[in-house]
Order: C-alpha cells, then structure tokens, then sequence
C-alpha cells in the first residue's frame, strides 16, 4: 500500500488505532489486577484528569468560537492544545489505572442509575470519539477542510460531551467512592 493510498483512505487505520487502544482500555481496566506497588503519588492523578477534562472543555468551546468568529489562527491553537490536553489524560489515566484499577461507586437510591447512565455513555462516546478526533485532525492537517468540517460538526459536542461528563464522573466517584 502506498502513501498516496493511505492519505486518500485513512479510515482503516483510524479505525484500527482506535480499536487496538479501546481494547487497551478495557483489558487495563476491567480484566488486568492492578499493580502491587503502592504509589502515593497516584492518588492526585483523578484530580488531575478532571482538570485536564475541564480545560480541554474550555478549550473546544473556545475554538468552536473563534472559527464561527473566522479567527483560523486561535481556532487551530485551541483545537491542538484540547488535543494535547487529551493527550495528558490518557496518559494520566492509563497511570492510575495501572496502579490503582477500578474505582467502585457505592452511591444507593436515585443517583445510582443516574451515575452508570453518565459513566456508560461517557464510555461508549469516548470510543466513538476517538476516531472522529484522529479523522477531524487529518483532514485539517492534509488541507481537506470540506471534510474536516464535515467531521468536525459530529466530533465537537461528542468530545465536548466526553470531556464534561469526565469531570462529572470524577465527582460522582469523590462524593461515593468506597
């Protein structure tokens, strides 16, 4: 395969990174014991997550703002710097969930149902979002702006909706955790 075939049919490989890191996840996770090495230090990486979320939330509305304001130059600054600021939460969040694993939600009554339908769509939108976000940038980058907009119209309330819901769970998980 070529490179020319590549940048024409990106999707594949879109999709084929962002399946082998949700697996990644989900194998970190959900079926992997966390390490036996206590590091304190890792109990502040949460926080730091829910931070990370809300700036890059404050960042892709920033963003959103400046292109709908023709301001190309501040958009592309806001978009990358989300980028890179979701960059720092995976790393973060692989970290703690090696060391740490799972964190269980012990809320009861009305708020219980509430939290698992926060957490689960959180989950499934940020696996559909992770393509979108490598999509969205390629075609900036390659200069294909008709399908970077077209992209882009489903990547941004997703990954907005992603990144404020991270912080949701995060507090959910500071006023219930076991």
């Amino acid at each position: 395969m070529t490179t020319r075939t590549v940048s024409r049919h990106p999707m594949p490989w879109i999709l084929l990174i962002s399946a082998g890191i949700s697996m990644f996840l989900i194998w970190l996770i959900y079926l992997r014991t966390p390490s036996p090495t206590q590091a304190g230090w890792v109990a502040i990486l949460p926080a730091a997550n829910a931070l990370f979320n809300t700036l890059c939330a404050c960042c892709l509305t920033a963003g959103w703002v400046f292109i709908r304001r023709g301001n190309r130059v501040m958009h592309i600054r806001c978009m990358l710097t989300a980028v890179a600021l979701s960059a720092l939460f995976l790393i973060s969040y692989v970290t703690y969930h090696y060391f740490h694993g799972d964190t269980l939600f012990t809320g009861q009554g009305w708020v219980r149902p509430l939290y698992f339908f926060i957490l689960i769509s959180h989950i499934v939108l940020s696996i559909v979002t992770l393509p979108l976000i490598i999509s969205t940038l390629f075609y900036a980058a390659k200069g294909q702006f008709a399908s970077h907009r077209k992209i882009a119209r489903y990547t941004l309330p997703i990954w907005l909706y992603v990144a404020i819901t991270g912080v949701a769970v995060f507090f959910f998980l500071q006023a219930y955790a076991a």
